[in-house]
C-alpha cells in the first residue's frame, strides 16, 4: 500500500514539475536540472563527448520537454528522467552520426519512450528560427532595425517614431506593417525553396 502511495506522490511531483516548467517556474527548472543533469553528463562523456557537449545536449532536451509542456496536451507517460534521457540519447546519437563516431551503448533507459516526433518538431522550429534570422538579415534597413526595436527591444510605437524619425506613432506602425509583409514574403520564399530542396 505504502509503495503505491509513494508512486502516486512521485507521479504528482513529476506532474507539478511539468506544470512549473510550462509556467517558466525557476524552482521547477532547477529541480529538473538537479535531478537529471548528472545522468545526461555521464551518457555524453562516456560516449565520446565533452562536458560542454553534455550541457548542450541537456539544454536541448530540456527545450524539447519545455515545448511539449507548453503545448497543453502533453501527458508524460514515463518519468521525466526517462523522457529526458531518451531525448538526449537521440540528440547525441544524431550529433555523433554527424561526426561519424557512432558508438553509443544501448543502456540506461528503463522504458522505451518514443521521442522522434518531439525531436522532429523541435528541429523544424530550429530551422524556422534560422530561416527567420536569414530573412531578417536579407530585409535590409530600416526594416531590420525597426523590427528588432519592436520585437527584441520591446519599444513602443512612439519610441520607434522618435528613434527612426517618423512624424508620429501611426506612421511608424504603417512602416512596421510594411516591413512585416516584406519579412513574411522573404521567409516563405525561403521556406518553400528549403522544402522543395529537402
Amino acid at each position: 500500500m505504502s509503495i503505491n502511495n509513494a508512486r502516486v506522490s512521485n507521479n504528482q511531483k513529476e506532474q507539478e514539475l511539468i506544470k512549473g516548467l510550462a509556467l517558466d517556474d525557476k524552482t521547477a527548472i532547477e529541480a529538473i536540472y538537479k535531478d537529471n543533469y548528472g545522468l545526461i553528463q555521464n551518457l555524453v562523456i562516456n560516449n565520446s563527448g565533452s562536458e560542454d557537449d553534455a550541457k548542450d545536449i541537456f539544454q536541448e532536451a530540456l527545450i524539447v520537454l519545455y515545448e511539449k509542456s507548453k503545448s497543453g496536451v502533453f501527458e508524460l507517460n514515463c518519468q521525466i528522467r526517462t523522457y529526458i534521457y531518451a531525448v538526449s540519447k537521440r540528440l547525441w546519437l544524431k550529433r555523433l552520426q554527424n561526426r561519424s563516431r557512432y558508438d553509443l551503448i544501448e543502456n540506461g533507459a528503463e522504458e522505451a519512450v518514443t521521442v522522434e516526433d518531439d525531436i522532429a518538431l523541435h528541429e523544424k522550429r530550429n530551422s524556422q528560427f534560422g530561416m527567420m534570422e536569414h530573412a531578417l538579415a536579407m530585409i535590409g534597413e530600416p526594416c531590420k532595425s525597426l523590427l528588432e526595436a519592436y520585437y527584441i527591444g520591446k519599444q513602443n510605437m512612439q519610441e520607434i517614431a522618435d528613434a527612426f524619425g517618423y512624424t508620429n506613432a501611426d506612421n511608424a506602425k504603417n512602416q512596421k506593417y510594411k516591413c512585416l509583409m516584406r519579412l513574411r514574403k522573404l521567409f516563405f520564399a525561403q521556406y518553400k525553396s528549403d522544402n522543395t530542396n529537402g
